[in-house]
């Protein structure tokens, strides 16, 4: 087992509160390769409202992602501005 790997299931909805900002790039990169290879099509990113640096982070990554098809603020009831929607193709 390699030390200090950390295994964490792949769902549709990522929450980054837990992620320390050092390591919200690769995490966020790890996380939706492994969610395009799982089959998802529809995920949900949160990142918290703060003042943006994680979303636009976050969004940043989405961008520059051949397989990610669309992205946006998610509903009210889902996060609103303190999440993403991530739509992969």
């Amino acid at each position: 087992m390699d030390e200090g790997l950390v295994r964490i299931p792949i769902t549709d909805v990522f929450d980054l509160h837990s992620v320390p900002p050092r390591d919200v790039k690769p995490i966020v990169e790890e996380y939706l390769e492994e969610a395009h290879r799982a089959g998802f099509k529809a995920l949900r990113i949160v990142h918290g409202r703060g003042i943006g640096i994680q979303r636009e982070m976050v969004r940043s990554i989405l961008a520059k992602t051949s397989f990610v098809e669309s992205f946006g603020d998610a509903p009210l009831e889902a996060g609103g501005w303190g999440a993403t929607i991530v739509t992969l193709r």
